[in-house]
């Protein structure tokens, strides 16, 4: 049996690796009160108690916009405790899977992003999560691998498909920025391809090209307003409201953290090394939206 320790409870992505629990797998969530990423004690303490193989650091200071005014506290979780993460682990002997972003890119290139492109975060966040790479490569041993992904969406929480569908049965029309793009996700798949990486990591623990930098995203792109567009002809196929969705650019709807241009990740690399290739991300909001609706 192979044993995770997932770092986060309420997450997207950790309740999706939940689910994947079955009699090969046995995944222990931790979080707060047990847990606290902004608490950097608690993180060693509650790994010490948990019975794992391998670590995943599914929770994040993720609140894009509340980070501008309050960059100590995003750095205080983003990058203190995913440290705080990789030093226990080391200490442990336990391979970790860090969780991080598009967002560490500032969206200028024309094409999509490889692993070795430059970061230059714009926003707090973004900046916060790439100090959180750069803490957990240096701290854990070697024994580490960064997935970076994108623009995650599932059943639970609060995410972009679940905010359209909202939307749409209180409102008209509506309104959706399309000239930012990006690599949709839905969280159960990226769950699924993390457990095949672990599963790996597993099998092969002195294998170097495991443990590096990897973009796992849903396969194409989109922007927000083509992705709000498959949400409602996803809905109406279904048989639920759906409403006409209008194109806006990204100066019509200013926020106080600048969005990337284009955030598309390219996602080759993992492929080749792990043979992984998650869905088109149509396919993935295809299965969020039949789990919300049917």
């Amino acid at each position: 049996m192979l044993r995770i320790a997932v770092i986060g409870r309420q997450g997207q992505l950790a309740r999706s690796l939940a689910e994947l629990a079955d009699d090969d797998v046995r995944v222990t969530c931790l979080g707060r009160p047990d847990l606290d990423l902004a608490d950097p004690p608690t993180i060693a303490a509650a790994l010490w108690k948990a019975p794992a193989d391998l670590v995943v650091n599914a929770a994040a200071y993720t609140a894009v916009d509340r980070a501008e005014p309050e960059p100590e506290h995003a750095f205080a979780i983003n990058r203190d405790g995913a440290e705080a993460v990789a030093i226990a682990c080391a200490q442990l002997g336990l391979p970790l899977i860090h969780v991080s972003t598009d967002y560490v890119f500032d969206g200028r290139k024309a094409d999509p992003y490889v692993e070795g492109d430059a970061c230059n975060p714009q926003t707090v966040y973004g900046r916060s999560k790439l100090a959180g790479e750069q803490a957990v490569l240096a701290s854990s041993g070697g024994r580490a691998a960064i997935v970076r992904t994108a623009w995650l969406h599932s059943p639970f929480g609060s995410n972009f498909v679940r905010t359209m569908l909202r939307l749409a049965n209180e409102r008209d029309r509506l309104r959706v920025v399309s000239d930012q793009q990006g690599s949709p996700t839905y969280a159960p798949h990226l769950a699924r391809a993390i457990l095949m990486m672990a599963q790996r990591m597993a099998m092969e623990p002195d294998n170097a090209a495991l443990f590096r930098i990897f973009h796992l995203a849903g396969t194409g792109h989109t922007s927000w307003w083509g992705l709000a567009q498959e949400v409602m002809t996803v809905a109406a196929s279904l048989g639920h409201k759906s409403v006409p969705v209008d194109p806006i650019t990204t100066a019509d709807y200013p926020t106080p953290a600048q969005r990337p241009a284009n955030s598309v990740l390219d996602c080759g690399h993992v492929q080749a090394v792990c043979g992984i290739r998650l869905p088109p991300w149509q396919e993935g909001v295809r299965a969020c939206l039949q789990r919300l609706l049917v």
